[in-house]
């Protein structure tokens, strides 16, 4: 048999512990950077329950031709901020296993001391004969010439990858390069590029294949230090015309990964199942369909397949896992802060939620009895503790409850003005629905709209109506919302955020006067507002999505208690955090009032058109 080969490196960083993690724990990057190839992974469920990951590549060896390899990826082992080990046992190719572990201690004047080791086995003597000399001390030191490199650009970002300058991806041809620089001016010329769209193109062009499999353009905004909504119109401006191509990924509620995705959303299925947790989940539009984007076929393909399919860099929700042997006990050192934590396994089986910490200890003991994990005793302050009280080996899982924050949602994109506008057959099959969490709802309606008429006249009326749709398009849409359709003189908006839909309905308050200087006569408009959040149904409807249920309803009935200038809200959307710091210098007051279609007096707050500085004398339409 032949001998394990064992390198390790001691590696100082100026960086802090925290910085440092998210550098050397993002394995696609650095193993994109080193050029480890790009391997597909088939997911088998073995009898006793364990889950085998059988992996692929194919590289290039030193004769020339190709090195087909094929290993069982074990569980990455990971403590988030201070150690994690992956092992892969190869069933074909030279080597018969190969290690790599990172450790983290603090290093000198608030640096990080990270141990770096990497293991090989090689499948034969004659195997370790045939790898190049130095074969692990070129790969030690071209891991390590990576991370340097990402760190001294200022790892405090995140991700904290530099922009790429065109080494990791290829040399755009001359026409394709030509035909981009048409794209960026078509972008940047309808309004939704933001002086955007040559950073978006360069990424396609140049970037690594890590960066641009899935495009997340709220996480895009993070990396850029720009609003979220710019980032976003940006890339659905790019799909128009034609840089991106965009995905609806279904992502599976327990391990968060995308492993069914769809390019429409009529083809959303019903139902899906996830090969990892072998469990199946339904799309849920307002939490696990997401928006992402990749770069068009056309401009630049990516290879199926990733650089690193597993690990903490792509699984940051999880603060800890770690694989125990049949009835082992472990405790792990990890200082977890107070949160809504997951006990769970890798493997399929129910979990528990728990929260905590409690002050001085640690969290409950996950403890694995059958195909259920359960809370035990609380572990000591500063540790993790873990039992399997099984007859197999385990991966146990500490993770984060909270849903991903960089997820751009199928509710929270299909609110958006640009969206609706861009893409406006984009919609459900006939007669499928979906269920919305929460959303919230904007009425509007114009007062005395028929006297208006009377007055001025029909076209001119009707050019004022005009006018006034596109004053509250541009103030939806710059609170993140977007018209779900106009009805006669009134409009329907929708809003992700409640908070946003608030600040639209003051700010439309706001600046209307505004609005009615810019038009010719001296007819003001007043208009009526009303809002309300909640749950509904996601429908196509006259070939645009739609929303139908109680919350629509009593959103619309709000408007109807409205007089003209003011802001009608109920006191369920009022009692919002956000919404409530809001109304707070406002002076909104309470009302209550019977409403067509509810049996009970609602309850709403009304603030009054005073709170917007816009009357001073009474409007030029009466009721």
């Amino acid at each position: 048999m032949a001998k394990t080969v064992r390198r390790a490196w001691v590696w100082q960083f100026t960086q802090p512990p925290e910085t440092v993690w998210t550098i050397l724990a993002d394995t696609p990057h650095l193993n994109e950077a080193v050029g480890v190839p790009k391997y597909q992974v088939e997911e088998v469920f073995r009898a006793d329950g364990s889950l085998l990951r059988l992996a692929r590549a194919i590289r290039r060896n030193i004769l020339g031709g190709q090195t087909i390899l094929e290993w069982d990826e074990q569980p990455c082992q990971w403590v988030a901020g201070r150690s994690f080990r992956q092992e892969r046992l190869f069933t074909r190719g030279p080597l018969r296993r190969l290690s790599q572990a990172t450790e983290l201690q603090p290093g000198d004047a608030g640096g990080t001391r990270a141990t770096f080791v990497l293991e090989i086995e090689p499948a034969s003597w004659l195997s370790g004969l045939l790898l190049p000399p130095g074969f692990l001390d070129r790969a030690g030191r071209a891991m390590e010439r990576a991370a340097r490199e990402i760190a001294t650009i200022g790892g405090y970002r995140s991700p904290p990858f530099p922009e790429p300058t065109g080494s990791t991806g290829p040399a755009p041809a001359s026409s394709r390069a030509q035909r981009v620089d048409g794209m960026v001016d078509a972008i940047e010329a309808s309004g939704n590029g933001h002086g955007l769209a040559r950073r978006l193109a360069e990424l396609v062009l140049t970037g690594p294949e890590t960066d641009l499999a899935r495009i997340r353009p709220l996480a895009l905004a993070r990396r850029w230090a720009v609003p979220p909504r710019h980032a976003v119109e940006t890339c659905l401006a790019a799909v128009k015309n034609g840089l991106l191509a965009m995905n609806w990924d279904i992502l599976c509620p327990r391990c968060r990964g995308a492993k069914t995705a769809v390019t429409s959303l009529d083809r959303l299925p019903h139902g899906v199942h996830c090969p990892s947790c072998n469990v199946p989940y339904d799309a849920d539009f307002s939490r696990n369909v997401e928006l992402t984007f990749h770069p068009a076929e056309a401009i630049r393909p990516v290879a199926p397949g990733g650089f690193c399919l597993s690990g903490p860099g792509l699984t940051p929700h999880v603060a800890v896992q770690q694989t125990l042997a049949a009835g082992e006990r472990r405790l792990v050192a990890a200082d977890l802060p107070t949160g809504p934590w997951r006990l769970r396994t890798l493997e399929p089986g129910t979990g528990t939620d728990i929260d905590g910490p409690e002050p001085g200890w640690g969290l409950p003991t996950a403890v694995a009895d059958g195909q259920a994990v359960v809370a035990g005793p609380p572990a000591p302050a500063g540790q993790v503790a873990l039992e399997n009280h099984t007859g197999h080996a385990l991966t146990f899982m500490i993770e984060d409850r909270s849903w991903i924050t960089d997820a751009l949602t199928a509710h929270h994109v299909t609110t958006l003005e640009a969206f609706r506008e861009l893409f406006s057959d984009a919609v459900l099959r006939p007669g499928d629905e979906v269920a919305i969490g929460h959303v919230t709802l904007m009425f509007t309606d114009l007062k005395a709209s028929t006297a208006l008429y009377t007055q001025v006249g029909d076209a001119r009326a009707y050019q004022l109506v005009r006018n006034h749709f596109a004053f509250l398009a541009e103030q939806i849409r710059l609170h993140d919302g977007g018209i779900v359709k106009t009805i006669g003189d009134a409009v329907m908006a929708a809003f992700h955020d409640p908070e946003h839909a608030v600040a639209a309905a003051i700010a439309v308050q706001t600046h209307i006067a505004r609005f009615n200087a810019t038009q010719t006569g001296d007819q003001a408009l007043v208009i009526k507002l009303g809002l309300h959040g909640g749950p509904c149904v996601a429908v196509t409807l006259n070939g645009r999505l739609d929303y139908f249920g109680s919350t629509v309803n009593l959103a619309a009935r709000l408007q109807g208690q409205s007089t003209g200038g003011d802001v009608v809200l109920s006191a369920t959307l009022a009692a919002d955090p956000g919404v409530a710091a809001r109304l707070a210098p406002l002076g909104a007051l309470a009302e209550q009032a019977r409403v067509k279609g509810f049996a009970e007096p609602v309850t709403f707050l009304r603030v009054p058109p005073a709170a917007f500085g816009l009357y001073d004398e009474t409007p030029t339409l009466s009721a």
